[in-house]
């Protein structure tokens, strides 16, 4: 699901909702709360035909119980599970291969898709993959529910309020109630998009009048690239490099003195930022080519002992869809596999 600075994607999404705000009680009946929102909706410009689609819902308790373990599994410990486990887990024989045949059978449009954007087709597969397995497993939570009880319940209202109106304005395009199903969290189609980020950046890729991020293959790839390139994608650079550090390296000294506003944790693992050509008079050799003049950090997920990678503002990139380096590392692993 998709995270972003002016909170979008889950997917295009989950790791955005993660943010806990305060949490805060119902302050109002749900059907009472559901006027409210009609009406700021109808203020918008969205159809009667859409906003009654609010009308004869109830609060669906599941999708509480979840955002409620969502919040309560966190952690703020300042240890941090091992990454091999997670690849091993996430980037399958089945999920490379089913990435590879993807890559085989879509490189006509993916070709393009990386001359428009400048995103490579193995990022944006390794994205699809993650997401939903190739748009295996999309969500079956009907999405205006789940943002309707989400929004009552009040720890992110003013989040979940302004997805809510956004799907409204989606059916407004013309897209059924049928299709507009997801996750709890409200992330949906093979992208994992949320509604905002839906009505931002997705694309219609092949030319047909919509924007079908559910059954087309190639407008989910168009929009999944054009996220990354609205994230500040930088075409010609990679995402990372295996990098080789040795134990002469003074960790200490390279630890990173700025403090991310958002997703501290994810950020404070990386080093400061160094040109490659500062890593290398470092004794840090990138393993595969990269511009002595790309700004890089190291990143070593599981200790010096274990593989290093000189990380760019492409990986940053990556973050923006889901703040985690688990996700970052394993969606630009799997995209150098289906690349092999």
């Amino acid at each position: 699901m998709v995270l972003r600075r002016f909170f979008p994607a889950l997917s295009a999404s989950l790791a955005l909702l993660i943010a806990a705000l305060p949490a805060c009680a119902q302050d109002s009946s749900f059907d009472y709360y559901l006027q409210q929102v009609a009406a700021k909706a109808r203020a918008e410009g969205v159809s009667e035909r859409s906003i009654g689609m609010l009308n004869g819902l109830t609060p669906n308790e599941r999708v509480i119980a979840l955002d409620r373990d969502n919040v309560s599994g966190g952690t703020t410990s300042n240890t941090f599970p091992a990454l091999a486990p997670y690849i091993r887990d996430h980037n399958t024989p089945a999920r490379i291969a089913g990435g590879r045949r993807a890559y085989a059978r879509l490189y006509p449009y993916a070709a393009d898709v990386t001359a428009r954007y400048g995103v490579p087709e193995p990022i944006v597969i390794a994205i699809w993959g993650h997401e939903t397995s190739y748009g295996a497993v999309r969500g079956s939570f009907d999405l205006v529910r789940s943002l309707a009880t989400l929004a009552w319940e009040g720890r992110r209202r003013e989040l979940f309020e302004r997805e809510l109106i956004d799907v409204l304005k989606i059916a407004d395009t013309g897209v059924p109630r049928s299709t507009l199903v997801g996750s709890w969290a409200g992330a949906f189609g093979n992208p994992q998009f949320l509604p905002s980020v839906y009505l931002r950046l997705a694309v219609d890729g092949d030319g047909d009048g919509d924007r079908d991020i559910w059954t087309s293959e190639v407008d989910t790839l168009h929009s999944i690239a054009n996220y990354f390139r609205d994230a500040g994608w930088r075409p010609g650079e990679p995402w990372a490099v295996r990098a080789y550090a040795p134990n002469s390296v003074d960790r200490a000294s390279l630890q990173t003195r700025m403090v991310s506003p958002i997703c501290p944790r994810v950020h404070i693992r990386h080093s400061q930022w160094k040109t490659v050509r500062e890593w290398r008079e470092l004794g840090v050799a990138p393993q595969a080519p990269i511009g002595d003049d790309v700004m890089a950090a190291l990143f070593e997920p599981d200790g010096p002992a274990a593989p290093s990678y000189l990380i760019t503002q492409n990986y940053r990139v990556i973050l923006e869809y889901n703040c985690s380096n688990y996700y970052a590392m394993s969606v630009g692993l799997l995209a150098d596999e289906i690349a092999r």
